[in-house]
């Protein structure tokens, strides 16, 4: 596996040039190494062994990639989510920076005839990747997501930014009882995360990951109108940290969840992916076609792809990190500064720990 690891003071990042995914990461504070990042438990297995027709950002899933499109390639001719998270990147930059690291890595492919960058930022004692994608020409619009997937002994609980809606899609991702299951209903919807719909009846709390329910679910939440970062925070129980994921929701407008808890029964699944979290901040539908097309998003106000053309660029950034956290609540909300972020607990006490304020670019608005 052809990788590249760029550090600072107190994180790493290694990525995996073959596909673009994560490979790992690892932030250094208080005395521990904490391992925010999830990785698949076949990486690395004989590929003989593994199904012929799996792609290959399947065979290498880890950390976190680029999906675009998001989902299907139904327009432009690729794998599942696309040639960012499938294909060969090559770095164009890797070196120190003042009070930091920055790398530069170029897809090899084009996606609808743009040239994609990935960014990668380290900041001396920042416990937070700081990454951007920029789309350099092209035609036609795409589709995008990150896919940062995070995984879970003992479960945890989570806490978002204000969302306005959380919707299922029509079919489950598993309705085959021969090969998978799923919790939640399909189609549901609701304002209420801590109140879904479940297919048996009642209702459940999106907050809650639970390790007994074994299931594959995907449910997507809209961002409400609050004018700050979107975020998501999940307080692992076991591993005692807290797994931070930050957006500017003028670019991702959407947060999707994939609570992959071991509901598929077939490989390379095999039962045996357990306690996955994927917390998916894009611009997307389900598919490219359908992101391109009349879908129930863009009902909703809600843009669904990035407009692509010669002679423009277009660009959005995110944040993933981690630091320690002894309890098994996430913060009842986040504050940022120039250079802290602060989290905001239920009683009114706060921590806080670098952060840089103005990477997200609150209330810059991009092309649609």
């Amino acid at each position: 596996m052809d990788t590249v690891t760029i550090g600072a003071k107190g994180i790493s990042v290694s990525l995996d040039l073959g596909v673009g995914h994560i490979a790992a990461m690892e932030i250094e504070a208080e005395g521990r190494r904490l391992k925010p990042l999830h990785r698949a438990p076949w990486v690395g297995s004989p590929r003989e062994t593994l199904p012929e027709n799996l792609p290959e950002g399947t065979v290498r899933l880890s950390g976190d990639f680029l999906c675009a499109p998001f989902s299907t390639s139904d327009v432009e001719e690729a794998p599942l989510h696309g040639w960012t998270a499938n294909s060969d990147w090559d770095v164009l930059e890797n070196g120190a920076i003042a009070g930091g690291w920055r790398a530069v890595f170029r897809l090899r492919r084009k996606v609808m005839g743009a040239a994609v960058d990935k960014i990668f930022t380290l900041r001396d004692g920042h416990p937070f990747l700081y990454q951007e994608h920029v789309f350099s020409g092209g035609a036609g619009a795409i589709s995008v997501a990150h896919h940062p997937m995070t995984a879970m002994r003992d479960g945890g609980r989570l806490a978002f930014s204000p969302k306005r809606l959380a919707v299922t899609p029509p079919t489950p991702l598993e309705p085959d009882p021969a090969r998978g299951r799923f919790r939640l209903a399909y189609p549901a919807r609701t304002t209420d995360l801590t109140g879904f719909p479940v297919a048996a009846g009642g209702t459940t709390d999106l907050t809650d990951y639970r390790m007994e329910d074994r299931r594959e679910d995907f449910i997507t939440l809209v961002e409400a109108d609050h004018g700050g970062p979107g975020w998501t925070a999940l307080a692992r129980r076991a591993e005692q940290d807290l797994v931070l994921v930050l957006k500017n929701p003028a670019e991702l407008p959407v947060t999707m969840l994939w609570f992959s808890n071991g509901g598929r029964d077939y490989a390379p699944w095999s039962g045996r992916h357990i306690g996955v979290l994927g917390i998916e901040d894009g611009r997307a539908a389900v598919g490219h076609a359908a992101s391109l097309g009349d879908n129930w998003l863009k009902h909703e106000g809600v843009a669904t792809a990035f407009a692509l053309a010669e002679g423009r660029s277009v660009s959005f950034r995110h944040v993933i990190g981690a630091v320690p956290a002894a309890g098994a609540e996430p913060p009842s909300g986040l504050e940022t500064a120039s250079d802290r972020l602060r989290m905001l607990a239920s009683n009114g006490t706060a921590t806080e720990a670098p952060f840089d304020g103005d990477f997200l670019r609150i209330g810059r608005s991009n092309p649609a």
